[in-house]
């Protein structure tokens, strides 16, 4: 992927994804009522119940588990809060996977048919939305391009390879996303919709 590459497949991710308006909405409520776990809870239950509908359809997440996923880990979530996935290191292995594993606890299915059943999709959306400069979003379709399988670790590694070859000719800030969004919106148009070719 270069720069060109990753240019068109965010245009044509703006031409066809209509519900990116439900991540802009959740990311400004994140921000608005940060460090307020009961009301960053509902922000989160904003994106998650629609941009991750086809697994809530099911039945829903409970919401005081993630709430409570918030205050247990918010040491974690807010020293990755201000970082970038340019400073992910294998150092950051045991917090990142705590993190992943309990959004992935806190994100399951908690009534009908499909209780205890868990999405890696949710837990990384989560995760993205309380650090959106620093974790990564896929889907099954991204994660098996790359290999990885939902092992979100060798992800992290891979995406961080990518913003780093990007951060030069890319500037994030004048596309109003971060550098790892708009790598996730490139894969989106690539591996999940084939809206553009390799």
């Amino acid at each position: 992927m270069n720069a060109t590459e990753l240019l068109a497949g965010c245009a044509e991710f703006r031409r066809h994804e209509a519900r990116d308006s439900m991540y802009r909405v959740a990311t400004f409520l994140i921000r608005h009522f940060w460090g307020k776990t009961h009301e960053m809870t509902d922000a989160l239950g904003v994106l998650l119940l629609t941009w991750n509908q086809a697994f809530y359809r099911y039945g829903s997440f409970d919401f005081e588990a993630l709430e409570n996923f918030l205050k247990y880990d918010w040491a974690a979530i807010s020293d990755f809060h201000g970082r970038n996935i340019l400073e992910y290191s294998s150092d950051d292995d045991p917090a990142v996977e705590r993190l992943y594993n309990r959004s992935l606890d806190a994100l399951q299915i908690c009534e009908k048919k499909l209780k205890g059943r868990k999405s890696p999709v949710a837990a990384v959306k989560a995760l993205h939305l309380l650090a959106p400069a620093y974790f990564p979003l896929w889907d099954d379709k991204i994660a098996k391009a790359y290999g990885c399988k939902y092992d979100y670790l060798p992800f992290m590694a891979k995406m961080k390879g990518f913003a780093a070859m990007l951060q030069s000719e890319v500037d994030p800030e004048k596309e109003g996303r971060s550098l790892i969004k708009m790598i996730d919106e490139y894969n989106y148009a690539r591996y999940t919709k084939q809206w553009i070719e390799a």
